[in-house]
């Protein structure tokens, strides 16, 4: 006769403990705002909540508290994508400790300013959503960690509200935040603020590092107040984004530290205006723009103890590698009055401009400034250029299959490029960047090592 095996009463509780989220963990498709919410609040790790087709109308927020794990996330998702419609006066309220959530596939027509990643939440995501709420206020606010934002459609804004509004805790801005294949397109013109595609960061959060990464998304026919981007935080990256039909509007670093900006297209928009030290600025494509690059002049000197509410004065920035096609002005410092106290030691190198307009407007104090190795070739001509700062020769550029021009076999562009630049790692196209370099954005070889983001079908919640 076998004697039976027996656990301790202690023994089994901890089993128990290690394996109901796992037991728990279920599929539920619901039909019902009330069914719903009340899978909302008590969802577990590696559950799926379904919402069914259909159009659905809030009267509260639609709030999720809950923890899934990197493993085991808990997803919430319409039946189908796009087919599942939210509207009236709440959208999405993810609180702390909510961790590891997943929203996939919603249409959010309700009131503006009532979806949030709130503080003490981590590593939520929102994808393949189509944003187009009503009324005043942000299409999106995120305050957590590691969120990630990802083939999204932000879109017919005419309201005051940034579409995506990022803040912060205390004196720390939201951190690490992954906002990429978003597809944000026609934001009216409207009067006040904020009113921006991206606002990253607040004026208080100057010295915070987001350590952000906004890459591969396309922007068109937008702009709200005048700022595509209002980067407003420190340690940020913009890369690989296309920026187009946007007049009379540009990214800013409006505020923070040593933001590096690479890769990116900018054409028919107000390009690229920065404040602030230490930024990073290369391998970047501007097309017939109002201004390629506008180097801000200075009201305040925030590290010499300004108030960070004004326009810092741009210190030791790198702008280098970029090219520059039709501008209207290619670089630019703008006057201030009364007089700014413009820039310092800003370095202007391996820089290819080309096609109409003027090369350089310099309308304020720009001292200690590099020019080195620069390719102009403009019918504007040199403009406010030092003579030893470029060299004038036809840079033989031609377009691909994507519209963008680059330097054709023979052209003096190709390998010319001077100092080693080691930040410069990477060209238009993703390419590694060799020892010897060429000048402007693009190295020869295969176009496309990324993929360029010039049409809606890119990016968004169709994309693949």
């Amino acid at each position: 006769m076998h004697t039976p095996l027996r656990f301790p009463c202690r023994c089994l509780a901890i089993v128990a403990i290690l394996v109901s989220p796992l037991a728990q963990a279920a599929t539920h498709l619901v039909d019902s705002l009330a069914a719903f919410k009340a899978r909302l609040k008590d969802a577990v790790a590696g559950d799926t909540i379904t919402l069914k087709r259909g159009t659905y109308t809030t009267t509260g927020s639609l709030t999720i508290a809950a923890r899934g794990t990197a493993s085991q996330p808990i997803t919430i998702a319409a039946e189908a994508d796009g087919e599942v419609e939210i509207g009236g006066t709440h959208g999405f309220n993810i609180v702390e400790p909510a961790a590891h959530i997943v929203i996939s596939g919603f249409k959010l027509t309700h009131a503006a300013g009532k979806n949030t990643i709130a503080a003490g939440t981590s590593h939520v995501r929102i994808t393949r959503t189509t944003f187009q709420c009503k009324g005043d206020g942000p299409y999106l606010t995120v305050i957590g960690d590691d969120a990630q934002i990802d083939h999204n459609d932000f879109g017919d804004k005419k309201t005051i509200g940034s579409m995506i509004a990022v803040g912060g805790t205390g004196s720390q801005v939201a951190r690490r935040l992954w906002i990429h294949h978003n597809y944000f397109h026609d934001f009216a013109t409207v009067i006040g603020t904020p009113a921006e595609m991206i606002r990253f960061g607040l004026t208080a959060l100057t010295h915070s590092v987001g350590a952000g990464l906004i890459e591969h998304n396309l922007f068109a026919r937008c702009r709200g107040e005048n700022d595509l981007i209002s980067n407003r935080s420190s340690g940020n990256i913009y890369r690989y984004n296309t920026f187009i039909d946007s007049p009379t509007s540009q990214l800013t670093l409006r505020h923070g530290n040593e933001c590096v900006v690479y890769g990116n297209i900018f054409k028919n928009t107000e390009g690229l205006r920065l404040f602030g030290d230490r930024h990073q600025v290369f391998s970047n494509y501007f097309e017939g723009n109002y201004i390629g690059i506008n180097l801000g002049n200075g009201s305040e000197n925030v590290e010499a103890g300004s108030t960070p509410s004004g326009h810092d004065r741009p210190d030791n920035c790198v702008i280098a590698f970029n090219t520059f096609v039709d501008n209207r002005t290619h670089y630019q410092l703008s006057r201030r009055a009364p007089e700014g106290l413009g820039a310092t030691s800003t370095t202007f190198a391996n820089n290819l401009l080309t096609g109409r307009g003027i090369a350089a407007k310099i309308e304020g104090p720009n001292t200690g400034a590099v020019w080195s190795g620069n390719l102009v070739s403009t019918a504007g001509g040199a403009g406010d250029f030092p003579t030893d700062g470029f060299t004038s020769d036809d840079p033989q550029l031609a377009p691909g299959a994507d519209g963008i021009r680059r330097p054709q076999p023979g052209s003096p562009a190709i390998g010319a490029a001077k100092g080693s630049f080691p930040v410069v790692a990477f060209d238009l196209d993703g390419q590694p960047r060799p020892e010897k370099k060429s000048i402007g954005a693009d190295e020869p070889g295969t176009e496309g090592v990324i993929a360029r983001l010039l049409a809606a079908s890119d990016v968004g919640p169709g994309a693949k």
